[in-house]
C-alpha cells in the first residue's frame, strides 16, 4: 500500500498492529502471541522490566515520528517473528527515530544504543571488563568482580525480562566486515557467555553486574547470558556496503524512501503546528526540487523552517545566505 493509498484499518488490522506508528502509547506488547517455535528462548530468571518513557524522556522527534504504512508493517512483521529489523535508507529519513518511536509507543523504556564505527567489535557491544582496575584494587582486597564489569547495549538488551528491550544497532554498514557474521550466534540463539564470570569457581557463580542503561545491577550465574524475550532490534544501514547473505535472511528488511510532500508536511505539523506548516509550503518544494539534483536531508529543512518562522528577522540577505546554508547539500565537497 503506498503512501497516498494508505486506508483506516479494518478491526481485524487494527488487531494485528501492535505498533501502529501513531505515537501514541499503549500496553499492547503484552497482546503477541507466543514466538515460532524456531524463535523461543529460555534465559534465566527474570530481571525487572524497564519503565515505560514518559513524554519529556522520549522526546519530542519520537513522539511525532510519522510512520509510513510499509514501516508499520515491517515494524510488525519483526515483532511477530522475533527478528532484527534491518532498516535502509538516505541519512534524514528516520532511520533511527524509528527505535525511538517503537520504544515509546510500546511503553519499553529507554532505546539502548549501540553506534557502530570501523573498529567496533561484537565484545564491544556484549560487555567491558575492567580489567586493570580490579588488578590495581587486588591488593586491598576487593572479591566484588561485578564492580569491574559493565554490559554493553547488547549485552544489556539480551538480559531475561518479560517484556523485550529496544535495541538500535545505528550505522551498522561502517563497521570492520566480520561484525555482521560474528552477530550472527547472537541473534540466532539468543544468548552470549562472559568467559571472565564463567571462569569463577563455584562459590563465586552468581554475580551482581552493571548495565548499559545505569539502573541497578542484575545478578548473571556461571557467566551465561539468555534472552526470554527476544529484543526488538533496529539495525540502520546508510547502504555504503552490502551485508552477507546469511545475515539478511535472519533480518526482517526495510528501506525508508525519502517522505514525499505531503509526509514532509505532515512531519512539519507534528513537529511545529499546522500553522507553520501552512506557510512553509514554498520551501518545502524548493526543498523537493533541490533534492532531485542533490543529497539533502529532512534534518535540514526543519531547520530552515524554524529559523524562517521562528520570529527571528534578519535582513533578507543574510536569511538568503543563512537558508542556502542550513540546505547545503550533503554530497557537496569545498567551499562552493
Amino acid at each position: 500500500m503506498t503512501e497516498t493509498a494508505r486506508e483506516t484499518p479494518g478491526e481485524s488490522e487494527r488487531d494485528w498492529r501492535i505498533y501502529r506508528g501513531n505515537g501514541r502509547p499503549h500496553t499492547d506488547i503484552d497482546q503477541l502471541p507466543a514466538p515460532p517455535r524456531w524463535r523461543q528462548f529460555d534465559g534465566g530468571p527474570l530481571v525487572a522490566d524497564t519503565p515505560p518513557l514518559d513524554g519529556a524522556e522520549a522526546g519530542e522527534r519520537a513522539r511525532s515520528y510519522q510512520a509510513g504504512d510499509e514501516v508499520i508493517e515491517m515494524v510488525n512483521a519483526a515483532l511477530y517473528l522475533r527478528r532484527p529489523l534491518l532498516v535502509t535508507g538516505k541519512p534524514g529519513t528516520g532511520k533511527s527515530t524509528l527505535a525511538h518511536s517503537i520504544a515509546y509507543e510500546l511503553g519499553l523504556g529507554p532505546v539502548l544504543a549501540w553506534p557502530v564505527t570501523s573498529r567496533t567489535t561484537l565484545s564491544d557491544g556484549l560487555y567491558r571488563y575492567d580489567a586493570i582496575g580490579r588488578l590495581q584494587d587486588s591488593a586491598a582486597d576487593v572479591p566484588d568482580i561485578g564492580r569491574y564489569l559493565s554490559l554493553g547495549a547488547l549485552g544489556t538488551a539480551l538480559l531475561p525480562r518479560h517484556r523485550p528491550r529496544v535495541l538500535l544497532v545505528d550505522e551498522l554498514d561502517k563497521s570492520d566486515i566480520d561484525l555482521p557474521n560474528d552477530l550472527l550466534n547472537v541473534f540466532e540463539e539468543g544468548r552470549y557467555e562472559i568467559p571472565e564470570l564463567a571462569r569463577l569457581p563455584a562459590d563465586h557463580a552468581e554475580v551482581d553486574v552493571m548495565t548499559a542503561d545505569g539502573g541497578d545491577r542484575v545478578r548473571i550465574s556461571h557467566g551465561r547470558v539468555r534472552c526470554r524475550a527476544f529484543p526488538i532490534v533496529v539495525i540502520t544501514s546508510n547502504g555504503e556496503r552490502e551485508f552477507p547473505p546469511a545475515f539478511l535472511r535472519r533480518c526482517v528488511q526495510l528501506t525508508i524512501a525519502p517522505p514525499d510532500k505531503d509526509k514532509l508536511l505532515r512531519i512539519v505539523t507534528a513537529l511545529l503546528g499546522p500553522e507553520v506548516a501552512a506557510d512553509s509550503e514554498e520551501l518545502v518544494n524548493a526543498f523537493l526540487e533541490q533534492r532531485y539534483r542533490s543529497e539533502v536531508a529532512t534534518d535540514q529543512l526543519l531547520n530552515a523552517i524554524y529559523l524562517v518562522t521562528s520570529g527571528i528577522r534578519p535582513p533578507e540577505a543574510t536569511r538568503e545566505r543563512l537558508r542556502a546554508a542550513l540546505l547545503r547539500p550533503l554530497d557537496q565537497t569545498g567551499s562552493g
